[in-house]
């Protein structure tokens, strides 16, 4: 072959596989114009998201996967951190995670790792192996960790899927420093007995919103898989924190599966005497973004909208990762940083990850 000929075909062969990784990376990207989804029904974007500043990855740590992390504002004026982390592959969550606690002057950090705070307890304890998605919140003068467990071997007791043994359990302390002490032996929140409830499967995915007429209302994820085999969230009710927590009658109070889309991960806050819902969306919208909803009373849903946008709407990163758990810090009874659990970073594991809102 002639060396020009030659060397043409190999720079147009090279000009046609950028075009075409260009053409498959804008295929999986995020548009700025939310009609170009082309989705069945109107979607708009939250005040909240376009709030949302620069963000940036916090509690990358060799050797561990860190997933999500639960804010508050201590008394000492720091801002402390609890957090999922665990040694090994991403998967190895299911068995091996635990709840870390970090502090750091400001929310974006740098975190001073403090150390583990529950871990599983072993033998044939409901929570066993894993110690999951944490969500903090101060309750009077004491402080709620809220979290889900697994006992991975009762798992044949149902039908033998890992998910199967995911409740949700409750630990207190009179400090954010521990130690944190479990509420009774059993879950706080258990999945009903009869198949043909929606939460029949697994509760998990706590989020605790303390209503302003005193009562605990604590938001929950429930896999109807033995129905629909749709992610759903419901909210049971309690006078005490320690329960006991009654579902409510609408269950579920979030239920996209008439589109065949699913949602996890809520966490619910009050501002200005309006309640909202921000969660990870699983393909209502885009399933690397999240969803908004508001409500008036905290039982009726608005229609969704966009909630947070991808990693690289906020970042220098290139990638779409997986970003999920939102949890909120609140200040002064707003909402001032969302924090999220993203995938790959510094050690292609997975981080913690912080936005300022405006």
């Amino acid at each position: 072959m002639n060396p020009v000929i030659k060397i043409t075909v190999l720079t147009c062969t090279a000009l046609f596989s950028l075009s075409t990784f260009a053409a498959k990376e804008k295929a999986h990207s995020f548009p700025e114009d939310l009609a170009e989804l082309n989705l069945p029904y109107s979607v708009t974007e939250s005040e909240f998201s376009k709030k949302l500043t620069t963000g940036q990855r916090i509690l990358e740590e060799e050797n561990w996967n860190v997933w999500g992390a639960s804010p508050i504002e201590g008394e000492d004026g720091k801002i402390h951190l609890f957090y999922s982390r665990w040694r090994g592959t991403h998967g190895r969550w299911l068995s091996h995670s635990e709840i870390a606690h970090a502090v750091a002057d400001k929310p974006e950090g740098p975190y001073t790792v403090l150390g583990t705070v529950l871990s599983g307890r072993g033998e044939n304890h409901w929570d066993a192996d894993t110690i999951h998605n944490p969500t903090i919140q101060k309750v009077g003068d004491k402080y709620a960790l809220f979290f889900i467990g697994n006992n991975l071997a009762n798992a044949s007791k149902y039908d033998g899927h890992h998910a199967s043994t995911q409740r949700i359990g409750l630990a207190l302390s009179d400090s954010l420093y521990g130690p944190f002490k479990r509420v009774g032996e059993e879950p706080i929140l258990e999945v009903s007995p009869n198949k043909k409830d929606w939460d029949s499967y697994l509760t998990t995915n706590p989020a605790l919103l303390q209503h302003p007429n005193g009562e605990f209302w604590l938001y929950y994820k429930a896999w109807d898989k033995y129905n629909d085999d749709m992610r759903k969230m419901g909210v049971a009710i309690a006078k005490d924190i320690k329960g006991p927590y009654i579902k409510h009658p609408k269950n579920p109070l979030v239920n996209f599966a008439q589109y065949k889309k699913q949602v996890e991960d809520a966490y619910v806050f009050v501002e200005d005497n309006k309640f909202y819902m921000i969660m990870r969306d699983m393909g209502v919208i885009h399933p690397h973004v999240g969803l908004m909803l508001d409500s008036d009373d905290g039982i009726n849903w608005s229609a969704p909208q966009l909630g947070y946008r991808t990693n690289v709407d906020f970042t220098n990163e290139s990638k779409i990762q997986r970003m999920e758990r939102p949890q909120v810090l609140m200040q002064d009874g707003k909402a001032s940083y969302l924090f999220l659990a993203l995938m790959g970073g510094k050690y292609d594991t997975s981080s913690a990850f912080v936005l300022k809102l405006k």
